[in-house]
């Protein structure tokens, strides 16, 4: 037991059972799910994706065989899932067959092995090392995440594409100074392409943090060249552009990467919710409001029609809109049991964001208090650059469309300040800390926190 506990007292042995106890946690989700792909709660895209993957592999494109979501004809082109998390698909099935379990098996020791790692360079980077493998801690116990890891959906890949960007980030701004910056750069970029590729709703949240990045580093080196920032942007233009030609050659008009935008903003602001939002509308409603006269259309050009029948909509009446976004706060912040919502999805919630959320906010709203004295200096710290994601991010989903696992990406990034709440709020986290595993320096900046 001795020679165990020495061996534990390195932070990258701890870190190493963290991660493997977040993998465990995933597999044992991952086998609950088993071989076949059915409806659970928050998971239909998964159906989506299984059937489009094998379409692919047996060389019928990007297409469904029969009528499928949003309203795709059977054999015509579609644009409305992710080509990155299909190709996925696609490679697994090749090579083990069609066997959806071997997919989520690969996906949960990646998504177990990474998501608390990169939670905890992103926590160390903030506050410390004792912080961070409590965040990671936190990341890989996480009901939620635990869920989802076994799922054959683009949330687990998209959350630690999103870690990766700001885990990067931060490495920027707090060692500005560090060797071969340009490859720096170029990882940013990749990172954020990979988020796009799985969620283009990524695309509106890169001018923040680009904007933001650009400030800190000005402001800790006037001699920055701003020209930097470009290297991200042609990274991430050089990934999409594949799939903009591909769908243009399809569509015979351009489509950026993804057909959902329109599809989404209208359903999520239609005049049939009044002021009330209800995220989840029963079987065939979503069809029935698509207007008759545009039915006809191809999924690209009905993307872009509903996209403009919905600003139509909120033009004729924008105090119906405003009224309905706010209700959608309580959706997308929930956070308590529902007689609507079945077991797993109450247990997930109760046992995640249920429990940790007051530690996410008072974390995040006392860490970003005490980075600086002058709130000019505060905007600088890199507490102010998650800050801004949570913020943006809620505001752009609170603006369209609500889902609970839509919010997941925030939780992720809230985490550690989750992590640094519990070390401040409860002294013994300190003593271990200290006495069990020697950080003294943690003890210490926690310490002149409080002061």
């Amino acid at each position: 037991m001795q020679k165990f506990t020495a061996w534990l007292r390195k932070t990258s042995h701890l870190l190493m059972v963290i991660m493997i106890l977040s993998v465990l946690a995933r597999l044992a989700g991952a086998v609950f799910m088993g071989n076949s792909v059915e409806e659970l709660p928050g998971t239909f895209d998964q159906i989506s994706y299984h059937l489009l993957a094998q379409r692919v592999l047996g060389g019928y494109g990007f297409s469904f065989g029969q009528d499928w979501w949003p309203l795709t004809a059977p054999g015509a082109p579609t644009a409305h899932w992710s080509y990155l998390y299909t190709f996925y698909l696609v490679m697994v099935y090749a090579i083990f067959g069609v066997h959806p379990l071997a997919g989520r098996i690969i996906q949960a020791l990646i998504f177990g092995l990474l998501q608390p790692y990169l939670t905890y360079r992103i926590g160390n980077r903030l506050f410390g090392k004792w912080v961070g493998l409590v965040s990671a801690l936190l990341a890989a116990g996480y009901a939620y995440f635990i869920y989802y890891g076994g799922t054959l959906m683009t949330e687990p890949f998209y959350i630690l594409a999103i870690l990766w960007v700001f885990d990067t980030c931060i490495g920027l701004v707090t060692q500005p100074k560090a060797d071969k910056p340009l490859r720096r750069w170029f990882l940013l970029g990749i990172g954020m392409g990979l988020a796009v590729l799985l969620r283009q709703v990524f695309l509106l949240m890169i001018p923040v943090i680009l904007l933001w990045l650009g400030w800190a580093l000005y402001r800790r080196q006037p001699s920055f060249r701003f020209v930097s920032l470009l290297v991200p942007l042609l990274v991430v233009a050089v990934m999409i552009m594949p799939f903009t030609i591909y769908n243009t050659a399809r569509f015979g008009r351009v489509v950026l990467l993804n057909t959902n935008a329109g599809f989404a903003f209208f359903w999520g602001n239609h005049p049939y919710y009044g002021t009330d939002f209800q995220p989840i509308l029963p079987d065939g409603v979503y069809q029935e409001l698509i207007p008759q006269e545009l039915r006809g259309l191809d999924e690209a050009a009905l993307d872009q029609a509903l996209l403009g029948r919905a600003m139509q909509n909120i033009m004729d009446n924008p105090v119906r809109y405003v009224k309905l976004s706010i209700s959608r706060i309580r959706d997308f912040f929930m956070f308590w049991p529902s007689p609507d919502s079945g077991r797993i999805s109450n247990v997930s919630r109760v046992a995640s964001f249920g429990i940790l959320w007051p530690f996410m906010l008072a974390g995040l709203i006392v860490s970003w208090w005490k980075a600086d004295k002058t709130p000019q200096k505060r905007l600088d710290s890199p507490v102010t650059l998650l800050v801004l994601f949570i913020v943006a991010y809620s505001v752009l989903h609170i603006m369209t469309w609500t889902l609970i696992r839509y919010r997941l990406p925030i939780d992720a990034v809230a985490l550690p300040f989750a992590g640094y709440a519990i070390v401040l709020i409860d002294r013994r986290w300190l003593h271990i800390g200290q006495r069990f595993f020697g950080f003294e320096e943690v003890s210490k900046s926690v310490q002149a926190v409080r002061e």
